[in-house]
């Protein structure tokens, strides 16, 4: 596969190009914070953010997804989305997470709807340039990612290494191919990036490694932290909204004014809601906020990993802790408590 260097002024008249032969979503500036969004100029796009307020999870699993439509008498009609687009700019940790939802949406009952859009989906991932607040990435092992990508970008003083992993990726370059190869020299300089970030990436120190977490908790679901913790829980669900590796949704039917057609559709859920673990007959599995607190680290550092090859839930990209009003949510603090066996 191909590993290019452009400059600055060739990488935005390469996106000015892409703008306008596909659908293309990058980051793009909010006042002083940063979004997701669909992109109409080359100048639009940040590739020196920080971080943005939600995960581009949101494109291929959407806070609001319609799955199919239904009449009554005659039945029903999926809804998928099969639009190709790139998604340009990914950080790493937000592309392990979604590599992750890869692996959950594809196994058991494989998602039809989110597998096909990720299927149309090229990731143009770029190294992080501008270190957020709360990141902590670089204790995950998600500072940087060697694979996974289509195409990755990393910034060496006033010039790009653009590096395509896979057909995609070399198609979506094919408008660049007269550019100069780069040299070993700037792939050696890359590997300083990768290592520079992941020293760079830890704003908040974690003594209990990650791949420890599942044992930790396995002795700890008896442990004061979580009642500590939770009595300030506002059960806002902020913490799972803003985070890159949780995929719940529920589901509801809506119906039309004329009582026979209507759409179903999914929305996003988070374990941290009050009625998140409500069932039928109005039961609540977790109806205290300590059940839904204890549950959202025991999901993130053991019940995913014990599906996903070990996995951690956790990228380390801190939104959580910036979203959290009540300053409960920071994954760091609480396993390095449980850490400390006390």
């Amino acid at each position: 596969m191909s590993v290019k260097k452009i400059s600055v002024n060739q990488l935005d008249d390469w996106v000015d190009s892409l703008v306008k032969q596909q659908k293309v979503v990058g980051v793009t500036a909010k006042d002083d914070r940063f979004v997701f969004a669909p992109l109409i100029q080359a100048k639009d796009l940040r590739l020196d953010y920080d971080i943005t307020i939600i995960p581009p999870k949101s494109y291929l699993q959407p806070p609001k997804e319609p799955i199919l439509t239904f009449k009554s008498g005659v039945g029903y009609e999926s809804i998928v989305d099969s639009e190709p687009f790139v998604l340009f700019g990914v950080h790493p940790y937000d592309l392990v997470a979604i590599l992750q939802m890869d692996d959950i949406f594809s196994r058991d009952h494989y998602d039809v709807h989110y597998m096909t859009r990720r299927a149309n989906t090229t990731i143009v991932a770029v190294d992080v340039q501008k270190v957020s607040r709360d990141i902590f990435a670089g204790y995950m092992g998600t500072s940087h990612v060697e694979n996974g990508y289509d195409v990755l970008l990393t910034r060496i003083g006033d010039d790009y290494i653009v590096d395509a992993k896979t057909d995609k990726g070399e198609a979506l370059i094919e408008g660049i191919s007269q550019v100069p190869d780069a040299s070993e020299s700037w792939i050696e300089q890359r590997t300083l990036v990768w290592e520079h970030n992941k020293q760079r990436l830890r704003k908040h120190e974690l003594k209990a490694e990650p791949s420890k977490w599942p044992q930790l908790l396995e002795d700890a679901y008896e442990h004061p932290v979580w009642e500590e913790r939770s009595k300030n829980c506002f059960s806002c669900g902020s913490c799972n909204l803003v985070c890159p590796t949780c995929y719940c949704f529920d589901v509801r039917d809506e119906l039309n004014w004329d009582i026979e057609t209507g759409q179903r559709s999914r929305f996003w859920d988070g374990c941290m809601l009050t009625n998140f673990a409500t069932v039928a007959g109005n039961l609540n599995f977790r109806k205290s906020v300590v059940d839904r607190y204890l549950h959202r680290y025991y999901r993130k550092g053991k019940y995913v990993p014990s599906k996903i090859n070990g996995q951690i839930a956790c990228v380390g990209c801190g939104r959580c802790i910036t979203a959290c009003v009540a300053n409960i949510a920071n994954p760091v603090e609480v396993f390095n408590r449980l850490a400390e066996g006390k």
